[in-house]
């Protein structure tokens, strides 16, 4: 099968964005905004203790339909850190697991992401995102992975 050949390695996102469990949730949700990224691994003292995604920091948010001041809803964000609300152990792959294996386990949990860990660090996290961009080059028969730049 010719997806076999293929390991998280070659599609995953290499230069990752991450917070500590003791940053601000508003300073996490402007990164987001800014960055236009959709999760963010957590790592303290260079684990991966969780991640924060977009979701999390929506379920946070105050109702607009309850009554309350600009400055008692942007206290909410301002006072909680990231360790509060981020998803604990996040399910991870490693470089070398298969990208059939990986894209399984996401489509199967319905995750968006998954961070990869080799040896205990953070090494990368595969997106969904990551997966539509290897799906366009292998139907406009490019290269797969990030890295190798087809010859034309």
């Amino acid at each position: 099968m010719p997806g076999d050949n293929y390991i998280v390695l070659d599609v995953m996102t290499k230069e990752v964005v991450s917070v500590s469990p003791s940053t601000v949730l508003l300073d996490a949700a402007l990164l987001l905004r800014a960055s236009a990224l959709r999760h963010l691994p957590v790592v303290h003292e260079g684990r991966l203790v969780g991640i924060l995604t977009e979701r999390d920091v929506q379920r946070c948010a105050p109702s607009r339909l309850i009554p309350i001041t600009e400055d008692s809803y942007n206290a909410v964000f301002a006072d909680t850190n990231v360790g509060r609300v981020m998803t604990r152990e996040p399910k991870t792959v490693s470089s070398q697991t298969p990208l059939l294996d990986a894209i399984r386990l996401m489509q199967q949990a319905k995750y968006g992401c998954l961070p990869v860990v080799d040896d205990g660090a953070l090494v990368g996290i595969l997106t969904r995102g990551d997966l539509i961009d290897a799906l366009q080059r292998v139907l406009t028969e490019k290269a797969i992975t990030k890295d190798v730049v087809p010859l034309t």
